[in-house]
């Protein structure tokens, strides 16, 4: 099980950072409820909406012994799986959320999810794109309740590769809501089902088959900040084995929408750009520097799966590699398809479609895909807002990623507020415009320091100056230099 840093913020910080994240909200106009028109609709949509299958005119996927697998405590439940393994591969059923059924197209609640594009996760609670009626009840796969879903069918062979693909609107029932910690126990006792069972199998045939097409996964921890009773928690969670093998069945759909849409000559894509040819030998020259060089004739994922997950200079070099993440955004056509169709980092066409009660544009990849997949024109509304969505959700994803970081950084200094003057050993991730940017080796905060000037995957000590709720910011100095101000 791979190491989890985790720090408690201090009761003595705990009533500041409340206001500062109140603050946070208010400078960034965020919403604080639905109108009370959207939630009208909303509630008529849970009750109306039909989910039986005979009413609804829908495949009945009933029998299909179906499991969610989230992170604990998640309510808004996109996606249900199914596996089977069969002598020649495996059958893996795929629903999600059918959300379509519950938006009317140019109605209120249409209008309120499109200005907000995706849910929005803070450390002073979620700030949903649906209303919770729909995203944690009638429209989320919740188990023991019929719920509708678009379902993916994918028959695989014995190398986890798709050999057919059907995709169909239907009824299901999940069996079991599992937590990730939970699943992978359960696989790790013996007593887990046959769909966590197989996914154990489809995932690792899955990281081969992306190393095949030159796709490649950071696996950076995750900095989130969680809530229990009014404390704060920072931590940074490396993913479970069973995180990387869901997020390959997410993958495997994504890809099979984009080749349905580029086949089908209208959708809507996540592109990003390969990497220039002076970045990659940039940092080709940067894992030489950190004592671990990628060697010519290795493919780039492959050399980053190789990276030790608690290495000094592993931890450098990843950071480095997040410089070749770079440009991702959505692009939408209707006749000619666009350009640049390649998702550089999966090594694919790709299409955001399994999380539609959390981001706008996979309502548009659900409906266009199922369209297309059967035969039939692709519904008008669709056809007609689809120019739309890339400006929505590139705005969205600008706003999401403000307020992430400015949460985190508010709880990073909530955590070191009252440590002042107190010697931090760190790693230096890399040199940054006159200093280094740190990571904390005992604690999941990441900071600037001006002034430093120590090579990428150095040990270093750096001083506490100051630790601002406020506003979020911090200020080290390196043990023995004057200090610098945090420049984040």
């Amino acid at each position: 099980m791979p190491a989890r840093r985790s720090r408690l913020v201090p009761a003595t910080a705990t009533g500041a950072l409340v206001e500062s994240l109140a603050s946070l909200r208010q400078s960034l106009d965020l919403p604080s409820g639905f109108p009370r028109a959207v939630l009208a609709e909303a509630r008529d949509a849970a009750r109306s909406v039909p989910t039986d299958p005979a009413v609804a005119n829908l495949a009945d996927l009933r029998d299909l012994e179906f499991l969610t697998i989230d992170p604990p405590g998640s309510p808004d439940l996109d996606q249900a799986m199914h596996f089977q393994q069969t002598s020649e591969g495996a059958v893996l059923h795929y629903a999600i959320a059918d959300v379509p059924a519950f938006v009317t197209p140019g109605g209120e609640l249409d209008a309120e999810v499109r200005l907000r594009g995706q849910t929005l996760y803070a450390a002073d609670g979620r700030i949903p794109l649906h209303p919770p009626v729909l995203s944690e009840d009638a429209a989320s796969l919740v188990d023991n309740a019929d719920r509708r879903a678009y379902v993916w069918r994918f028959t695989l062979d014995s190398g986890a590769r798709p050999l057919q693909t059907t995709l169909t609107r239907a009824i299901v029932r999940s069996r079991h809501r599992w937590s990730y910690p939970d699943a992978q126990a359960a696989l790790q006792h013996g007593s887990a089902p046959e769909t966590l069972r197989t996914l154990a199998w489809f995932g690792p045939l899955r990281a081969q088959r992306e190393s095949e097409r030159g796709g490649a996964s950071l696996n950076v921890p995750e900095t989130t900040i969680e809530v229990d009773h009014g404390t704060y928690r920072l931590q940074r969670n490396p993913p479970l084995p069973l995180e990387d093998w869901n997020a390959q069945v997410s993958l495997l759909t994504g890809m099979a929408a984009a080749e349905i849409m580029l086949a089908g000559g209208i959708g809507v894509l996540r592109t990003m750009p390969a990497a220039g040819v002076a970045d990659v030998a940039a940092f080709r020259a940067q894992t030489v520097a950190l004592g671990i060089p990628w060697r010519d004739g290795i493919q780039y994922g492959d050399y980053l799966r190789t990276l030790d997950r608690d290495d000094p200079a592993a931890l450098a070099v990843r950071s480095a590699a997040a410089s070749l993440f770079r440009g991702a955004g959505y692009v939408a056509f209707d006749g000619r398809p666009p350009t640049q169709t390649l998702q550089a980092a999966i090594g694919a066409p790709y299409a955001h479609t399994t999380a539609p009660l959390r981001r706008l544009v996979d309502r548009w990849s659900l409906v266009v895909c199922e369209a297309l997949a059967n035969g039939r024109p692709v519904p008008e509304w669709a056809r007609q807002s689809l120019p739309e969505i890339p400006k929505l959700m590139g705005r969205s994803d600008q706003r999401a990623d403000q307020f992430d970081a400015a949460s985190i950084h508010r709880v990073e200094a909530a955590l070191l507020h009252g440590q002042e003057s107190a010697v931090f050993p760190a790693v230096v991730l890399a040199e940054q415009g006159g200093g280094s940017r740190v990571q904390l080796a005992n604690s999941p905060v990441t900071a600037r320091v001006a002034g430093m000037r120590a090579p990428a995957g150095s040990r270093v000590e750096v001083r506490l100056e100051r630790a601002d709720i406020a506003t979020g910011e911090i200020e080290f100095a390196a043990v023995g230099a004057s200090a610098g101000t945090t420049d984040r």
